[in-house]
């Protein structure tokens, strides 16, 4: 059994002390990739330090997460397309960008204006974007209708929103990111996972957010996969090796991998 981590961030302070270990946990469980999106130019370093540790199962990404979308933001957007130019082939995705309203929208416009140059840039370098979405569906929805003629793909990472605006965004092209939520009890993922199609289905942990059941509340990592795929199967009532071949495959597809 192979699996692809779509989204996690192997990088963060949080795995300072058993980096390596986490890594081989991951390995150990099947999971043969890891992709690992920006956030941004303050930890551009520890991406790259990871990244080149593996390039075989490291991949990475380059974007401006909407929640540092600061006084600043022009700067970041600059690297951003920078790192782009000089080394296309380096990056799997724009990502992670996007719009988050949920806790402050005092950057509303500049969030705005930084995931419209952020889809340009994707479309510029024939790159899918991992999206991060939080009270923000409606206007992420109309901000990919301006760009329904660039021919836009990627993931609603995390996905946290209805049926309805799963099929929505699977029509305009996009993949579903499922992580360690679909296990939490009352999710309203696991009824998304139950209608969707599996061929839209990406498995993701965010990694070393949003850990699944059992390991709610505490850190996340990237052999978890292999829970949020056993979820999806008890969902999809089939088996984890189905689910870990679709959903491997999709990545493969999508990131190009």
């Amino acid at each position: 059994m192979q699996l692809i981590d779509t989204h996690c961030h192997l990088y963060d302070e949080a795995f300072d002390s058993d980096r390596n270990e986490v890594v081989e946990r991951a390995v150990n469980a099947g999971v043969k990739r890891m992709l690992l999106p920006a956030i941004d130019s303050s930890n551009i370093s520890d991406l790259d330090n990871l990244y080149n540790t593996n390039p075989l199962v490291f991949r990475k990404m380059a974007g401006l997460h909407p929640t540092s979308v600061k006084e600043n933001y022009l700067s970041e957007l600059q690297i951003v397309e920078r790192q782009l130019n000089d080394n296309p082939d380096d990056y799997v995705a724009v990502g992670e960008i996007g719009l988050d309203f949920y806790w402050d929208e005092t950057y509303r416009k500049e969030q705005m204006q930084a995931i419209d140059f952020q889809l340009n840039l994707a479309s510029k370098h024939h790159k899918p974007v991992a999206l991060h979405v939080r009270k923000a569906y409606n206007e992420m929805f109309e901000v990919l209708k301006q760009h329904r003629n660039n021919n836009l793909i990627g993931v609603f990472h995390c996905f946290g929103s209805s049926v309805q605006e799963a099929e929505k965004a699977i029509d305009m092209g996009f993949y579903i990111g499922v992580g360690g939520v679909v296990t939490f009890k009352n999710a309203t993922l696991a009824e998304v996972v139950r209608q969707i199609p599996i061929e839209h289905i990406l498995i993701e942990t965010d990694a070393p957010y949003l850990a699944p059941v059992p390991y709610r509340g505490k850190r996340n990592e990237s052999a978890y996969c292999t829970l949020v795929a056993q979820k999806i199967a008890e969902l999809k009532n089939t088996d984890l090796e189905t689910v870990a071949s679709i959903t491997t495959a999709n990545a493969e597809k999508l990131f190009n991998l």
